[in-house]
């Protein structure tokens, strides 16, 4: 099987990151309808996206993407770097905002209800997924994309996210099952 090698731009760390923002959305959309049995738009923003898992994603890919061999190491190394950035990120937002947008005090093994052992599993799992298997069909699909239409996609996208960070620093979105407060 012939190898891909790939020299990463700025634009293929920017599509990696909106792809995992919309996934993480996803992910925490789907979570809403079987746990609360509601469409919420979690997150800070009003956009189909959650930016900590397009970071996490990128911080996974920059720090791991060598160990995509080892996936047993991958997952402990997944699941200590997204809790300490959800922990922070946690943080973070309460101090900015005075606002909690999860709480896992009811959970086993939390600290201060901002992460748990449940969801550093999870995420555990998540980590070692992106990096030993999706990272490799991204690099597949993203060097079929022509050039010009990366370049226009990710321009689009960073405008879309801006005009909409710039709300959300003013009005953050708040609205029923998204924050704690």
């Amino acid at each position: 099987m012939k190898k891909l090698k790939i020299n990463p731009n700025f634009d293929y760390y920017v599509l990696l990151f909106f792809l995992l923002a919309f996934t993480g959305w996803i992910w925490e959309v789907i979570l809403s309808l079987v746990t609360e049995h509601a469409f919420i738009n979690r997150g800070v923003y009003k956009g189909p996206y959650l930016p900590i898992y397009g970071a996490g994603g990128i911080l996974l890919y920059l720090l791991l993407h060598r160990l995509k061999k080892r996936p047993v190491l991958v997952f402990i190394s997944s699941l200590m770097i997204c809790s300490v950035l959800e922990y922070f990120t946690g943080w973070f937002l309460e101090f900015l905002w005075d606002i909690r947008w999860w709480d896992y005090s009811g959970h086993f093994m939390n600290i201060n209800g901002r992460i748990c052992l449940l969801g550093a599993i999870v995420f555990g799992l998540g980590g070692t997924g992106l990096i030993c298997l999706l990272q490799p069909v991204y690099e597949k699909l993203y060097v079929r994309i022509p050039a010009k239409l990366r370049t226009f996609l990710m321009i689009a996208f960073i405008i879309v996210f801006v005009i909409d960070a710039a709300y959300g620093a003013i009005r953050p979105n708040i609205g029923y099952g998204i924050s704690m407060n």
